[in-house]
């Protein structure tokens, strides 16, 4: 018996395969093209569809033994089919401007507390009922057309089951999901004048959704009765897989977007949540929840600079056959670099949730040299989280332990200052594809392979290395970080 995660990204799907003893077997992978331009961002639900479909063959034909498929996806992002299952149109990203004009008539009309009450976040042009609301106003041929809108993961469990439902984590990321009641809300749908029963049922994540469809099995070349079940949001698959279950707990996904996702069960203060964009999302359990503190630029600026001014570093590193990350961390100073890096390269997320801001570089001398530009690339990246982590503080949201995911959480040197910065123990984890875990992990709970979360985490979540935070290092580096909290009051008017 095996198991598979299949997660859904904007650039590509994969499925990762385990056995059922939780040991790593095999990865699939393939590219999804996105077209960005001034008027819209959008990806074809078709070549998503086609790629899924893709790595499902590929992983079917050396393992034609899966028994069950979790699945995850990216958020907001809607589909809309017509009578034939086919898409009407292109679907808009949550970076889409499109939509905004519709979230403030949304606003205008039961106000923004009252959408974050019921909701659970904060209105904003991202989330998908106002995009639908755009479509509805502009293409109102489209929109009469449309018998189901689905979401990227209830999407592809429709066309895989031919079950339209949706897990309450991915449900949240529409604006308009009762997370108290846990149902679609009706003042927020007859509000913004959109029919909800287009959209899929929502039910508990590791729910199983139905089996593959036998003429899909088939064209797979898998076995009869493979079950599939619906995770949720990327960010809730990747906590799963990190084995976060108690509050006070957190996973850092540590990839192109940094973002800490914080376990807590009881409903924070709402006024802290609201204002700084911070969303309260269903959790696995009961009266448990988890939100989103991140930074669009996280491993993206590390790249970045990378690419833009780290030549010689990569010609160092080809020449010794090392990562060019080896090259510049062994050149580093283990102390603050007194360079101040607003990270908003591309915007700055919570707490500001504010697009247009930018980037800034403040501090530097001739005695600086490129590693401790990059260093302090990652200090800024961890300043501004810890700012997020001060933020959910004054909202009831406490966190005691980190642990470490993705790329970033491969460097020793980047989870040292994490533990130094944030005053936290933070643990690296083996897996660094964590949202494929969690995958694996519910898909064996819904099936009966494993008993139940912590049963899961035992067999699939090896810790790596847990870093503790050092007294006088933290202490230097709170110095430059009261600077911080200023930095993009300092910075924001002049650009």
């Amino acid at each position: 018996m095996l198991l598979a995660g299949l997660d859904i990204g904007t650039t590509g799907c994969k499925i990762t395969i385990y056995d059922k003893k939780g040991i790593y077997q095999n990865r699939f992978y393939n590219d999804n093209p996105v077209s960005r331009n001034t008027n819209g961002h959008e990806i074809d639900a078709e070549n998503i569809w086609q790629g899924v479909k893709k790595v499902i063959k590929s992983a079917a034909h050396e393992y034609p033994d899966i028994s069950a498929i979790g699945v995850t996806s990216f958020g907001e992002t809607c589909v809309l089919l017509d009578d034939k299952d086919e898409p009407i149109r292109n679907a808009m990203l949550y970076t889409d401007p499109r939509g905004t004009d519709e979230c403030g008539e949304l606003i205008a009309k039961l106000g923004k507390r009252k959408i974050t009450r019921i909701s659970g976040v904060s209105p904003h042009s991202m989330y998908s009922l106002p995009k639908v609301m755009w479509i509805k106003k502009h293409f109102p041929d489209e929109y009469e057309r449309t018998r189901h809108i689905l979401m990227m993961e209830d999407y592809i469990i429709y066309m895989l089951t031919g079950k339209t439902v949706i897990d309450y984590s991915l449900a949240t990321r529409s604006m308009g999901f009762d997370i108290n009641k846990l149902t679609w809300s009706d003042e927020i749908f007859s509000a913004a004048g959109i029919n909800k029963n287009l959209f899929s049922e929502p039910i508990t994540s590791g729910t199983i959704a139905g089996v593959i469809r036998k003429d899909i099995v088939e064209e797979f070349g898998l076995n009869v009765n493979v079950f599939v079940v619906p995770v949720g949001h990327d960010q809730v698959a990747a906590a799963v897989g990190s084995g976060m279950i108690d509050s006070g707990c957190a996973v850092d996904g540590a990839g192109t977007v940094e973002c800490i996702t914080p376990v807590f069960d009881k409903l924070p203060e709402f006024k802290i949540m609201e204002n700084s964009g911070y969303a309260i999302i269903p959790y696995l359990f009961p009266d448990k929840y988890v939100t989103y503190a991140f930074l669009f630029t996280g491993g993206a600026l590390v790249s970045w600079y990378i690419n833009n001014l780290a030549k010689a570093e990569k010609l160092e590193a080809k020449r010794l056959n090392k990562s060019v990350y080896d090259v510049l961390e062994k050149q580093m100073k283990d102390e603050p670099t007194g360079i101040l890096i607003l990270p908003h390269f591309a915007g700055a997320a919570t707490p500001y949730m504010d697009e247009n801001s930018k980037g800034a570089i403040v501090g530097l001398t001739l005695e600086h040299s490129t590693s401790d530009l990059y260093r302090a690339m990652m200090e800024g990246i961890v300043y501004e989280m810890r700012l997020n982590l001060e933020k959910l503080q004054q909202a009831g949201i406490y966190i005691k332990k980190l642990r470490a995911t993705g790329g970033g959480a491969t460097s020793q040197v980047w989870m040292q200052m994490k533990a130094d910065i944030l005053g936290l123990p933070v643990t690296s984890l083996d897996n660094t594809e964590a949202g494929a875990a969690g995958c694996v992990m519910m898909a064996g709970i819904a099936t009966g392979v494993f008993k139940d979360l912590k049963h899961a985490a035992k067999r699939m979540i090896k810790e790596r290395c847990t870093f503790y935070p050092r007294k006088e290092q933290h202490n230097a580096y709170m110095k430059y970080y009261e600077k911080y909290k200023e930095l993009y009051k300092a910075v924001r008017p002049l650009v």
